[in-house]
């Protein structure tokens, strides 16, 4: 019988880790589903680009696994459960369904955080998704000259939003506001270069400011100040997928998989977590931020302990370190922030159009490894041997390709 390995979510991680099973796995051996709710990919950090009216190409999931013997199954996930190993879903006619896995790969990443303040769900907009940037995308477009847009939120997500707005309607009154200051946690020379943009864009920074309220056409902060806001872009982190929180799988405080340096979760060996829905370890002992770039490696080590588990050989075990922090300012401007392993800034940055340059190479390359998981690897379809052998994740290598 074939192992059936079922990926959820098909985001970067989920479907980098599907293409690259793929890729490492006889299809004569190994099914392998990806379920997914959107047929097209969404290219996640290009969604303040959408928001503000640019067209993005359409990448459907039928083109990009042509041919890799992946399923795709266009699905709504509504539970798991772990030890049945069944994954219920609702296809988009509706029909519910049920689906038995051998291996689970949990790729379902997450949505905006409302950090539970009230009348953001109701007033507030966000970029998590593709969902959320056209909606953006219509209320923006319906706003007249001189109306104020307030963005919540100091992090990179809130920054790439207030500048992209700013530059692509310089007619609107764009603010931004932060919990701290503006790039505090950047170099001084990439704090300097953040001001120097945010300034030559007219954007107000609000900063050491708590949004407490969010209102039809104002944000109300802490200290009771009311800041005009036709509309409010809600920036202020992520929140992971609540399935894994209902399932048995052992998760943290904020609902993530907790997992090894494989991927692996620790009290359920048939489930792997990659992305935002994972808590794993970092350089240094500090958890993976939730990012592209710690999704990406960590797909990449998901699919390739599971072939090696299930092909009887070494299974590989790389720590994700980071290199640097890529932050486009409008689609003239970025910055590259060079940090150590553990993600902490450095002196150097790059900046200017060279840095929006890299940037844009950085987004490209993303979504092109998406469709190329073994980035130029060449491709080693191993045969699945006995399960008692794919058990143990010391078995020797040998088995035949």
């Amino acid at each position: 019988m074939q192992h059936r390995i079922i990926v959820l979510g098909a985001g970067y991680t989920g479907a980098i880790a599907a293409g690259r099973l793929a890729r490492r796995l006889h299809r004569d051996d190994v099914h392998i589903t990806l379920v997914n709710a959107e047929p097209d990919f969404v290219e996640r950090v290009r969604m303040h680009q959408l928001a503000v009216g640019q067209e993005l190409k359409p990448r459907p999931f039928t083109e990009m696994f042509a041919g890799t013997g992946v399923e795709l199954r266009l699905a709504r996930v509504t539970g798991v459960d772990v030890d049945r190993k069944t994954v219920a879903v609702v296809d988009a006619d509706g029909a519910a369904g049920e689906l038995h896995y051998d291996t689970l790969v949990y790729a379902l990443g997450s949505g905006w955080d409302d950090l539970g303040v009230p009348g953001v769900a109701e007033h507030a907009h966000g970029v998590a998704g593709r969902a959320d940037a056209l909606r953006l995308r219509d209320r923006l477009a319906a706003l007249d000259a001189g109306a104020p847009v307030v963005v919540v939120g100091g992090g990179l997500t809130g920054v790439e939003a207030a500048t992209e707005i700013a530059e692509a309607r310089p007619d609107l009154d764009v603010a931004l506001a932060a919990r701290g200051g503006l790039g505090d946690r950047l170099s001084a020379k990439a704090r300097g270069h953040l001001r120097e943009v945010f300034g030559k864009l007219g954007i107000t920074v609000h900063e050491h400011t708590a949004v407490t309220r969010v209102e039809a056409d104002r944000v109300v902060t802490a200290d009771g100040e009311a800041v005009p806001a036709a509309v409010t872009v809600w920036t202020t982190g992520f929140a992971v997928h609540p399935i894994a929180r209902a399932t048995a799988l052992e998760v943290t405080e904020g609902g993530q998989i907790v997992v090894d340096g494989t991927m692996r979760s620790v009290s359920h060996p048939d489930v792997y977590a990659v992305g935002d829905a994972a808590w794993a370890p970092g350089p240094g002992g500090k958890p993976l931020r939730m990012s592209c770039a710690s999704g990406v490696p960590a797909a990449w080590q998901a699919a390739d302990a599971i072939a090696a588990r299930l092909t009887g050989g070494k299974v590989p075990e790389q720590s994700v370190r980071y290199f640097n922090q890529c932050v486009s300012l409008g689609r003239r401007e970025g910055l590259i922030q060079y940090v150590t392993a553990d993600d902490r800034a450095v002196d150097a940055a790059l900046t200017g159009r060279l840095a929006a340059l890299y940037k844009e190479l950085v987004c490209k390359g993303a979504a092109w490894g998406v469709a190329n998981p073994t980035l130029g690897m060449p491709v080693r379809r191993r045969r699945v041997v006995a399960q008692e052998a794919a058990d143990r994740s010391d078995a020797p290598a040998g088995a035949s390709v």
